[in-house]
């Protein structure tokens, strides 16, 4: 098990009692229901799902939800929460990138939410993330801006210490999508090493792919 799952197993149990975690999920559910671009119809695919924070705002308002995440602990927290609310459209898989895993299936919406920055290969994953994007469907990624990396008090995870968001549209036109729009999805303030507080950005990034999966830009 690489460190990077061991931390998040370990975290899983009390995940959800942070409650600046669950307050910047909010945040950016919000952020991405100020897109309008949710419908009933969709099937919806989470990358780095967690406990379901983000995951279960989403859910009511699409056909399923399909969660990955490389952590058996995280999904096993969602999984709890699937058994308790007898939730019967949404699926989780277990799935790590650095077992050579990749994502399968043809989803209307793709979610990655302060997943991206630890993912070592970005363009791989945005690759990926094209393909299983069904024509006319969206990616929504929300991540972190530049933080000089002083958001994470361990860094040993993180392999970008955010993203310039004009960078991070001109890798999502390089994977394909068009119509590439930004927004600020929620601020968080935290103490940082040294002393103080610090305001930190989280981004939310909306591209969408052609009618026939061609690139688009």
């Amino acid at each position: 098990m690489s460190n990077k799952n061991w931390s998040f197993d370990q975290e899983s149990a009390t995940w959800d009692k942070n409650p600046g975690r669950v307050k910047v999920a909010n945040d950016i559910a919000d952020a991405i229901l100020g897109q309008q671009i949710l419908t009933p119809e969709m099937n919806v695919l989470e990358f780095g799902c967690g406990t379901g924070l983000l995951t279960l705002r989403l859910l009511p308002l699409v056909r399923s939800v399909t969660g990955v995440d490389s952590s058996e602990g995280m999904l096993g927290v969602l999984r709890s929460k699937i058994e308790d609310h007898h939730l019967t459209n949404l699926r989780l898989h277990h799935l790590d990138l650095e077992k050579g895993d990749v994502l399968e299936g043809s989803y209307d919406l793709v979610v990655c939410s302060m997943t991206l920055h630890h993912v070592k290969e970005t363009g791989p994953l945005l690759a990926q993330f094209f393909k299983v994007t069904a024509p006319r469907g969206y990616l929504c990624i929300a991540d972190l801006d530049p933080d000089d990396g002083q958001f994470h008090g361990d860094n040993d995870t993180v392999f970008h210490h955010g993203f310039e968001r004009a960078v991070l549209r001109r890798a999502l036109e390089d994977a394909g999508y068009g119509e590439i729009r930004d927004r600020t999805a929620a601020t968080i303030t935290k103490p940082i090493a040294g002393g103080g507080m610090r305001e930190f950005g989280v981004f939310l990034v909306v591209g969408r792919k052609g009618d026939r999966g061609q690139h688009n830009i």
